[in-house]
Formats: structure tokens, sequence, C-alpha cells
């Protein structure tokens, strides 16, 4: 069974203390559990107050479904940043099999 990993790096330049940035991860984790069915944890630990990283795990059948569904979530955190005031720098899929095949 295929598994998947989106890794997402943030850039709050906004955030002024691990509070606005404990705020805007956890928005944008509960937003993106919400509206895929996915598992997200955040990585890294909160010494940088301006930086962060968060996981994203989908398990599915067909391994085309996860990669379609993971560009669909990075679409929507980058979506979803704009409007919590964060940025995402680098983001990249990961797969024990290849997401561009076909079933």
């Amino acid at each position: 069974m295929p598994i998947a990993t989106l890794t997402l790096e943030l850039a709050m330049e906004h955030a002024q203390s691990l509070k606005d940035r404990r705020q805007a991860v956890r928005s944008l984790k509960d937003k993106l559990r919400h509206g895929f069915n996915i598992s997200i944890a955040e990585l890294d630990d909160a010494s940088l107050w301006n930086r962060a990283t968060l996981g994203v795990v989908a398990i599915s059948n067909s391994s085309a479904y996860l990669g379609g569904q993971l560009r669909e979530v990075e679409a929507a955190a980058r979506r979803l940043c704009v409007g919590l005031g964060c940025e995402i720098l680098d983001s990249y899929i990961e797969s024990d099999i290849s997401v561009d095949e076909v079933n």
C-alpha cells in the first residue's frame, strides 16, 4: 500500500513571538486536516519563532491518487499561508513508490 509524505518549510516574518508562531501553525494544520483526509504534524522544535516545518502523510491504494492529493494539499497550504501571514519556503513530496504511476 503506497504511503506518501509532503514536507512544508514555513517562514512567518510577521511573528513577533512564539505565540504568534504557534497560532499560525495551529491554524494551518487545523484547516488542512479538516479539508483533506491527511495526518499532519510539526516536525521541528519551536526554537525559531519565525520558522516551522510541517509533515503531511497520506496513505491510499492508488499512488496516482496520493500524488494528486498531496499536490492539492500543497496548493491549499500556499493559499492559506497568504491569509495567515506566512510563506512556504520549500516543499517536497516523497513516496515509497513513484507518485506518477497510474494503477
